[in-house]
């Protein structure tokens, strides 16, 4: 510790190297006094404490004390903090009468006002958690927010219980539960917590979802607009119906297209199914028209064809290529992992579907070899008018993770995917409130 400054935790020792480990929970409620010449008086009850935002771990600014009946605030910084004791917080004399009221500032966080009871995603994403206390580190005359607690302990010692120490704790780093600020999607940064921008990329979708349900208004339309464009659709549609409707009315146009491309033509169908008419017309007039005459046409048909579901993002090559010459395209092209689970061959000219290829079954093969020499063929495919039940009779009988369209010539007019067609205009049967 530096000179001067003295942090106590009552009944834990300090380590070999200085620091010790303190629960905001055990300092609410401390009582605070001033010691000077004049003697000790009481300046009142640590209400809160309040940190910068900094990297890697946010660091205590001063103290929140708040006296009730119409007076002012006061802060203390903590500069003037002299000693932090098992009964009390010493502090320095004010210049005045009082320490001036407490004046929030950018990048300053309020350990009880926005942490203490705010839903986060646990690290391991699976499910939500409570802030029940915040784990600090005492060191070198500072403060350190270094984790959270989720455990009921934490609730406990924010009731003077702490005595009820065999709660053991769930202590969950900073650096994977920080304060969501996304300034240009509203107007504060005190939010719910949230993982990462990074590390949401990483999560499940399903699990963003989850947590896009547990909020409203501003703290949703923040933590969505904060995912990129094809996170955000693969959010977007594992939302509940009431969770889509509410995201799809606040977004803009440009965001709202750049979402929508990310969609098949089956997961179009299953979104605008559960919207109101008024956002499926100002949906259907950000896409191509192409597009937008397919899905419209998707909406009213009473049962949809093959056809209208076909997806254009598949990988097609020649009889002609070599193995090697078509796993290094793949590996260039930047293609989803969606789209090359299978490599179509196709006739040039004609895109006569002539063969498929697994794609595990290219890596294994030669590199010199011929697509026309190790594809598959005749290839498993549904006609252009295939209706929903003879969809589902393939997928049930081939377990493939995709399945070619073609016409009455074997001409190869899209995919459909198995995942697209679960999730697929059956959807509108769903929640409809």
């Amino acid at each position: 510790m530096s000179a001067g400054r003295n942090i106590v935790v009552p009944g834990i020792a300090p380590t070999n190297g200085g620091y010790q480990f303190v629960y905001f929970g055990s300092l609410l409620d401390r009582p605070v006094v001033a010691e000077g010449p004049e003697g000790r008086r009481k300046v009142g009850k640590l209400e809160d404490l309040v940190f910068a935002l900094k990297e890697p771990y946010p660091e205590v600014v001063g103290l929140y004390i708040e006296h009730g009946w119409g007076k002012p605030t006061e802060f203390v910084p903590w500069k003037n903090v002299r000693d932090v004791g098992p009964k009390r917080i010493v502090v320095d004399p004010p210049e005045g009468e009082a320490y001036p009221p407490f004046v929030d500032q950018p990048g300053w966080l309020m350990l009880g006002e926005h942490l203490l009871g705010r839903t986060i995603l646990d690290i391991d994403g699976r499910r939500t958690e409570v802030v029940n206390d915040v784990h600090l580190l005492a060191s070198r005359g500072t403060l350190l927010l270094v984790h959270v607690d989720a455990s009921l302990g934490g609730f406990f010692r924010r009731w003077g219980l702490g005595r009820l120490n065999w709660i053991k704790d769930e202590l969950i780093s900073w650096k994977f539960v920080q304060p969501f600020s996304v300034e240009d999607a509203v107007a504060t940064d005190r939010v719910r917590l949230s993982v990462t921008r990074a590390q949401m990329l990483e999560l499940p979708s399903e699990d963003l979802a989850d947590a896009l349900e547990e909020l409203r208004g501003e703290e949703q339309q923040a933590l969505f607009s904060a995912l990129d464009a094809e996170k955000a659709a693969e959010t977007l549609l594992e939302a509940e119906p009431r969770a889509q409707r509410q995201l799809v009315s606040n977004l803009g146009s440009e965001q709202a297209r750049a979402i929508l491309a990310e969609m098949s033509i089956v997961q179009l169908g299953a979104l605008f199914t559960v919207l109101p008419h008024d956002d499926v017309t100002e949906l259907l007039a950000l896409l191509p028209p192409d597009l937008a005459a397919r899905v419209d046409a998707l909406l009213h048909e009473p049962q949809y064809r093959a056809e209208s579901l076909a997806d254009q993002a598949y990988v097609a090559v020649a009889p002609t290529a070599t193995v090697g010459e078509t796993l290094a395209s793949l590996r260039g092209s930047g293609r989803d992992p969606d789209e090359i689970s299978y490599c179509y061959v196709l006739e040039p000219g004609t895109k006569r579907l002539a063969g498929v290829i697994d794609l595990r079954e290219l890596v294994l093969a030669p590199d010199d070899a011929f697509l026309s020499n190790v594809m598959n063929a005749p290839v498993v495919a549904v006609e252009k008018d295939a209706g929903p039940e003879e969809l589902a009779s393939v997928f049930s009988k081939y377990h493939y993770r995709m399945v070619p369209v073609a016409d009455a010539e074997d001409r190869m007019l899209g995919v459909i995917r198995y995942n697209d067609f679960m999730k697929g205009p059956d959807a509108r049967t769903a929640e409809k409130d």
